[in-house]
């Protein structure tokens, strides 16, 4: 069990850490140490610094694991010293003179965009909105997503800090094909942009939920390639 690389987790909008679930108590058993972010969405900067603080507490090599909006976060995060490699999950993955809306703008808007609500300075997702999100999820799963999400302040994709990880990291990438969220053409241009491993699967934008055993083989795959 000794000297396995440890896997780090970063939620995207309208989630938090609890998205992985199916995920993290088969790592820890297979001897990772697993830790997920737990970032409020309030600004990127202080997401960013949310995943590298949690980066700080566990040992290297790790892999950084971001989904939708958290793709973002391991682009920026992810130049840290203890991080080998990168898995995005149906992610954003901006470059450094790119924002997250402006990556998201070179595509068609997802039919997500016409079910939310900005109160308090914050987008909220309209229950009519998460068939669109994890429509492949039974209807109590699909409940609990909604009841678990963080909510982000309303100009958080407009935000940028610096770092570009996927550069210089080796990256896997998780297409989901049939993504209602984040557009699967903008997942597989990123993709290839960054030379990403692109391991495609027919989910909807929560590939770790509806297809959690693929999408555990993708982060075993990239773990084994820090213990070659």
């Amino acid at each position: 069990m000794a000297g396995k690389p440890s896997i780090v987790f970063a939620h995207g909008l309208w989630a938090d850490g609890s998205c992985f679930n199916k995920l993290i108590p088969t790592l820890q058993a297979e001897g990772h140490e697993v830790f997920a972010s737990q970032h409020g969405l309030d600004s990127l900067e202080s997401d960013v610094a949310c995943v590298n603080f949690t980066l700080n507490h566990v040992p290297g090599p790790i892999v950084l694991v971001g989904h939708s909006y958290g793709g973002t976060l391991i682009t920026k995060a992810g130049t840290h010293d203890r991080v080998g490699a990168l898995v995005y999950i149906a992610a954003l993955a901006p470059d450094e003179d790119e924002t997250s809306q402006e990556q998201l703008d070179k595509y068609p808007r997802t039919p997500i965009f016409e079910h939310v609500d900005v109160t308090d300075g914050r987008v909220w997702l309209k229950p009519s909105g998460v068939p669109h999100f994890c429509g492949d999820l039974p209807e109590a799963e699909q409940k609990l997503v909604l009841a678990t999400g963080a909510v982000p302040v309303a100009d958080l994709f407009n935000q940028q800090v610096p770092g570009t990880a996927w550069r210089t990291k080796p990256s896997w990438f998780i297409v989901a094909n049939n993504d209602r969220t984040v557009p699967p053409d903008l997942e597989r241009s990123a993709a290839e942009r960054m030379g990403a491993h692109i391991r495609p699967v027919d989910s909807s934008h929560v590939p770790m939920l509806s297809h959690p055993d693929f999408v555990l083989d993708v982060i075993r795959e990239a773990a084994k390639s820090l213990n070659a």
